[in-house]
């Protein structure tokens, strides 16, 4: 016998583009109060999206919202579009931050801050894990790009929950025309950025990878910008405001934007778009 609900609120939220349909959509289950793990799962398989997402209530006084983030093959701690889609469905369905103009998530990673005055950002998370790649992981990646280790400017771990690793090449057009074999790196999270030329609209242009967890090629990615910057602005390589272009090689156009602060605190942002508003049966 059924002990939810058979159906819940649901929304899906175009992220990081201005224009619909061209970011990178999350399915929202608005309330997933008694959903099992199996069941959550099962739904993210079957969306077939980068992530899923659920809300529940929090389980402290300092959060608006529990957040629970599902690829197709696994659950994550915290992830940048999951992130933002989740607040802007919370907030059209209702949702009152407790403190005006922010709202705290709450997810395994810990507790998240999203400013929603103008575009949705989200406070980049502690890293749990920096550093240069070790050379073995570094050979598998150059592998897998088809490229040579000389083409890699810098690489680093930006790891603030997925698992993230990024190689930064010469210029965007190197991370365009990359064709990645993954077979060479089935359980990696991994990406690429290079620099497009100055006085543009972008500062980098970024590609991301996550066969570890189901996904190939992420048309927009959140938690790989937010490590990346905090990377990047804390070493002056990068300004502290800068925008990073994503998803062209899969027919997207995303848009995020980073903004690092005096303190170090680093803000991920963009346009997120409400597109399917019904229920879905679990």
């Amino acid at each position: 016998m059924r002990t939810i609900p058979w159906t819940r609120p649901f929304m899906q939220v175009d992220v990081f583009s201005a224009r619909p349909f061209s970011g990178n959509p999350v399915a929202v289950v608005l309330d997933g109060t008694g959903v099992s793990d199996v069941q959550m799962q099962t739904l993210a398989r079957w969306t077939n999206l980068s992530e899923t997402t659920f809300v529940l209530p929090p389980t402290t006084d300092e959060a608006d919202y529990l957040l629970r983030i599902f690829t197709p093959q696994a659950e994550l701690p915290f992830a940048g579009h999951p992130t933002l889609g989740s607040a802007r469905a919370w907030l059209e369905a209702g949702g009152t931050p407790r403190r005006a103009g922010r709202i705290v998530q709450e997810c395994a990673a810990g507790l998240v801050a999203i400013r929603h005055q103008g575009e949705l950002a989200f406070a980049a998370p502690p890293r749990i894990r920096d550093g240069a790649l070790d050379d073995a992981y570094l050979e598998r990646i150059t592998a897998a790009f088809g490229i040579r280790r000389e083409r890699v400017l810098a690489h680093q771990w930006v790891d603030n929950g997925p698992g993230w690793a990024v190689v930064e090449l010469a210029t965007a057009r190197e991370v365009l025309d990359l064709e990645p074999d993954l077979s060479f790196i089935p359980d990696a999270m991994v990406g690429a950025i290079g620099a497009h030329p100055a006085g543009g609209e972008y500062r980098y242009e970024m590609r991301t990878f996550a066969p570890a967890v189901g996904v190939l090629e992420d048309p927009a990615c959140g938690s790989m910008s937010a490590g990346v910057a905090q990377w990047l602005t804390a070493s002056g390589a990068a300004p502290a405001a800068y925008r990073v272009s994503q998803g062209s090689r899969v027919g997207r156009d995303a848009s995020i934007a980073v903004a690092a602060e005096a303190d170090g605190t680093v803000w991920v942002g963009g346009d997120t778009t409400v597109l399917i508003r019904g229920t879905v049966t679990l």
